[in-house]
């Protein structure tokens, strides 16, 4: 999602600095290009090598040294390179000095001189972060705009537990991507997002599924979010992390999804259903696991509860978008649920196509909308995908 993003990130000298060698190699995962500035005090508690080795660049420390951009405009060329500046710990020290305007390091020069958004992980003992200076100092720097990702409660290196620990790394990744790639064009709007496979229980140990794993309909909840949306996103049995910033709503069936999501779809706008909910279910459950024995030849199926259609048929004026997964007779499967069901627009895709699969990172679909449209769009990532999709759905809601 960062990739063509340009992340610096500010080390300072606080013990959780070790764990952002780990947040660096999170960012170079979602293709952002990384550059790391240190203080000297950061540098007591982890090497300038591990930085230089996981970004690929030499680590930037030096005012006045021969580093890449030439002495003494160092500070100028990383501020202008950077999309935005993470500073991660953020210790006591260096929060004070930029709250006050400060500039004696290379760090707190490039804050100064940067115009890229700057996010703030403060990370400390609990006594100093709740200390009244500190707290005026997050203060000030919040009212001029900068971010701030607040410490978690727990265990902290000095064995004290309370306010103060670092943020979960995954936290700060949120951050960075709404900093980065975050707009407004869907502010004030409610999008309900379905995702993932239901499971259809036989007995206490076996169920009906499919291969589902839910990456799609999370990656369009993710991008809608970062467009300023209001996202609830109601998703069957996955093993995704759910983004701090998302309405979550869990569920296992059919009936369960049915449930959940025919009691909030009045108040949404738009509502996308990507999950693939099972379109049968076992006629009978039985309360016991089902002995080899006593099985029957075969197991009696009931059709599941069409959710999708039953948003058709009272939608209104709301945005109503469908998927479709076929094997065969794609577009003409696809052209008669559209039609059927009152979609706005479908996408379909093949699974059998290298890339379009389940569990892939990437996905190869086809859009249809109710004006007759039809577009096949190139492989390309499930993010991609979305933000195709939410394009679309931004004409539609103008």
């Amino acid at each position: 999602m960062l990739s063509g993003s340009n992340i610096l990130v500010g080390v300072t000298g606080g013990i959780a600095a070790y764990k952002t060698a780990e947040l660096v190699r999170e960012l170079k995962r979602q293709h952002a290009a990384v550059r790391v500035v240190m203080t000297r005090a950061a540098m007591e508690f982890v090497s300038p090598l591990t930085f230089a080795t996981l970004t690929e660049h030499p680590v930037l420390s030096d005012m006045f040294g021969s580093q890449d951009g030439g002495a003494g405009t160092i500070h100028i060329e990383a501020a202008r390179w950077a999309n935005a500046i993470v500073i991660c710990p953020a210790t006591a020290n260096t929060i004070g000095k930029i709250a006050v305007g400060l500039a004696d390091n290379l760090l707190t020069t490039l804050v100064m001189a940067t115009t890229s958004p700057v996010i703030f992980c403060p990370a400390m003992n609990k006594e100093m972060y709740r200390n009244v200076a500190v707290q005026q100092n997050i203060d000030v720097l919040r009212r001029r705009g900068y971010h701030i990702v607040p410490p978690d409660t727990g265990e902290l290196a000095c064995g004290e537990v309370g306010w103060g620990r670092l943020a979960d790394l995954s936290t700060i990744i949120d951050q960075i991507k709404f900093v980065v790639l975050g707009t407004k064009r869907l502010a004030g709007r409610k999008i309900l997002v379905t995702a993932g496979r239901t499971e259809e229980p036989l007995d206490p140990v076996r169920f009906i599924t499919n291969r589902s794993t839910g990456k799609m309909g999370f990656a369009i909840a993710e991008m809608a979010a970062l467009h300023g949306a209001e996202v609830t996103l109601i998703a069957g049995p996955n093993h995704l992390r759910v983004p701090s910033y998302l309405n979550y709503i869990a569920v296992q069936t059919a009936d369960q999804m049915a449930d959940a999501v025919l009691q909030i779809a009045p108040a949404q706008d738009v509502i996308i259903m990507a999950a693939a909910v099972a379109d049968f279910k076992p006629e009978r459950y039985s309360a016991q696991k089902i002995k080899k024995g006593d099985v029957a030849t075969s197991i009696q199926l009931v059709r599941t509860r069409d959710i999708l259609k039953e948003l058709g048929c009272n939608k209104g004026n709301q945005i109503l978008v469908g998927f479709a997964v076929e094997t065969e007779h794609e577009l003409q499967h696809a052209k008669q649920k559209l039609i059927e069901k009152k979609l706005d627009m479908i996408a379909v895709n093949n699974p059998l196509v290298p890339g379009a699969g389940f569990g892939t990172d990437t996905n190869q679909v086809t859009l249809l909308d109710a004006a007759g449209g039809i577009e096949t769009l190139p492989l390309m990532t499930k993010h991609q995908v979305a933000e195709q999709i939410l394009e679309r759905v931004t004409h539609m809601l103008q």
